[in-house]
């Protein structure tokens, strides 16, 4: 149980973030006749993970995303076997709300959209996918830190608020390049749901390492040092 409660959260939380963003997607096509475009998919994204970050952050963090477990991980903010458990729930959570958005929205709409995968324009290189996935991940990252691990920024209290909003800018600023992933079980849903493996293993090395380094940089450049609490203690035993 101990295990099983963040670890729900997770494949919650996850399902929340895909099943708004896929069926965003798909209602924009031709099939379903959407037209909130480019910026209704942002919001979508966004909202829904500001709202499941403040729904499920107090039961599990809030992760949502391998990419974020691997920063924490990297930092020594998890352990390894609930890292794990937490990667597998979240990838459950993304075809879990990708099989559902296949049953509910006309074929037509699934085959044209790719059920919602994230992908290259046809003029992106494979380098042009790594980097954008990486900066993009990287200020997701730099976000979740800095609204949600540094006590500093938590007391503003917009953590869900500020996760969800630096999704949905990344989205409006690289959608149209890679499809704006910077999770790798966003992309493995509905992968896995059409079988479609061609770049995904761009949307898993990229949004990794950007978490990571972004996790690294805050925890160790950017973070409050602890040196004067740790003095001030001192001096109270005095």
């Amino acid at each position: 149980m101990k295990t099983f409660r963040p670890c729900l959260a997770e494949f919650l939380g996850t399902f929340y973030l895909c099943f708004a963003g896929i069926g965003a997607i798909l209602s924009n096509t031709p099939a379903v006749g959407g037209t909130s475009g480019l910026l209704g998919i942002a919001l979508a994204h966004g909202l829904a993970l500001s709202i499941a970050v403040n729904v499920f952050g107090g039961e599990s963090g809030a992760h949502f995303n391998p990419a974020v477990t691997a920063g924490f991980l990297v930092t020594g903010r998890i352990a390894p076997g609930l890292a794990g458990a937490y990667v597998i729930a979240q990838l459950l959570g993304a075809t879990t709300a990708a099989g559902f958005c296949r049953a509910i929205f006309p074929i037509e709409a699934v085959t044209a959209a790719n059920l919602g995968i994230p992908l290259p324009a046809a003029w992106a290189s494979a380098g042009t996918v790594l980097l954008s996935e990486f900066i993009m991940t990287y200020l997701l990252m730099t976000s979740i830190f800095g609204t949600a691990v540094d006590e500093r920024g938590r007391v503003v209290k917009i953590g869900g608020f500020g996760i969800g909003l630096t999704v949905a800018f990344d989205i409006l600023c690289g959608g149209a390049v890679t499809g704006a992933s910077m999770n790798p079980a966003r992309s493995f849903g509905p992968a896995l749901e059409m079988m479609h493996w061609e770049f995904h293993w761009m949307y898993w090395v990229a949004p990794i390492a950007g978490a990571c380094t972004a996790a690294l940089v805050y925890e160790h450049v950017l973070l409050k040092p602890l040196r004067p609490k740790v003095d001030e203690a001192r001096a109270t035993t005095r």
